[in-house]
């Protein structure tokens, strides 16, 4: 995925119901370039659906993980950008030891994190990503 990809991926995430003008607008190419790399996307199952978004009486807790990302050069900086584009990713930090990324993610799917997942490790010089996820929070600060 490029970073027009990334963009129109972002969007939708966020509300499914973009329209296709709208996207193409944001991401600055043409409304049949943009329809054809959401067609793309779904192709590639990188987009599996689109669902309605359940009130706040109906809606679960989010499903939270940390992702240990390890990769070739120590550039953490080329791939802040990218990290930002994806809205479940909440912190990115760089960290010491063997690891050179930790993030942060909330999902509202295992499939989401999936496919974020598959994105992370489809980038170039990326090494390692490895999940953990968290059962319980025992307390926060």
């Amino acid at each position: 995925m490029d970073k027009f990809d990334q963009k129109i991926v972002a969007m939708l995430v966020d509300n499914a119901r973009t329209p296709v003008s709208q996207i193409a607008r944001a991401v600055n190419l043409s409304r049949s370039a943009t329809a054809e790399r959401i067609a793309n996307l779904e192709r590639k199952q990188v987009i599996s659906g689109y669902h309605a978004k359940l009130g706040s009486q109906q809606s679960s807790a989010p499903i939270v993980a940390h992702l240990e990302l390890r990769y070739n050069e120590h550039h953490c900086e080329a791939y802040t950008e990218i990290m930002r584009s994806i809205p479940e990713i909440k912190r990115c930090q760089t960290i010491s030891g063997e690891v050179d990324m930790l993030l942060y993610v909330e999902v509202d799917s295992m499939a989401r994190l999936e496919a974020i997942r598959l994105q992370l490790e489809q980038m170039e010089k990326m090494v390692m990503v490895r999940t953990h996820m968290v059962l319980r929070e025992m307390f926060s600060r």
